[in-house]
C-alpha cells in the first residue's frame, strides 16, 4: 500500500470526484491506525512507550485506490480541505421534502376534536 502525502491525495480525490460526476461512485473510508504491526505494538507497550495513532484514509472509485495517513497535527487542515472538496462535488444530492407545518397541525386538531365529540358506548 502506497501512502500519498496530503496535497497529492486531495488532488487525486478531486479528480476521482470529477471523473465519477456523470456516472459512478467514490467511496472514502477513515480508520484509526498506528501503521505498525501487532508485534511492534506489543514491543512498544511492553517497553512502556506510547503508540501514536493516525487516521488512515482510503478512497476508491472501483478502478483506482488511493490512501494517505493524517497525524494529529495536520488533522484540522485536512478536515477543512476535505470538507471543501465534498461541498463542491455533492451537487447530485436531492433536497429533503419537508411537510408544511400548518397543514399537519390543522389535521391533528381535527383528529382531537373528532375524538372528543364522539359519544362513548355503554357496555351491557
Amino acid at each position: 500500500m502506497v501512502l500519498l502525502q496530503l496535497d497529492p491525495f486531495l488532488n487525486e480525490l478531486t479528480s476521482m470526484f470529477e471523473k465519477s460526476k456523470e456516472k459512478g461512485s467514490v467511496w472514502v473510508t477513515l480508520k484509526r491506525s498506528s501503521l505498525k504491526s501487532k508485534l511492534q505494538k506489543r514491543k512498544l507497550s511492553s517497553a512502556g512507550e506510547s503508540i501514536e495513532y493516525r487516521c488512515l484514509i482510503r478512497a476508491t472509485d472501483a478502478k483506482k485506490t488511493i490512501s494517505t495517513s493524517v497525524g494529529a497535527k495536520d488533522h484540522q487542515r485536512f478536515q477543512a480541505s476535505y470538507a471543501t472538496i465534498l461541498k463542491a462535488h455533492m451537487t447530485a444530492l436531492k433536497k429533503r421534502e419537508r411537510k408544511d407545518r400548518k397543514k399537519s397541525t390543522e389535521a391533528e386538531k381535527k383528529e382531537v376534536t373528532s375524538i372528543t365529540t364522539s359519544k362513548p358506548t355503554k357496555k351491557l
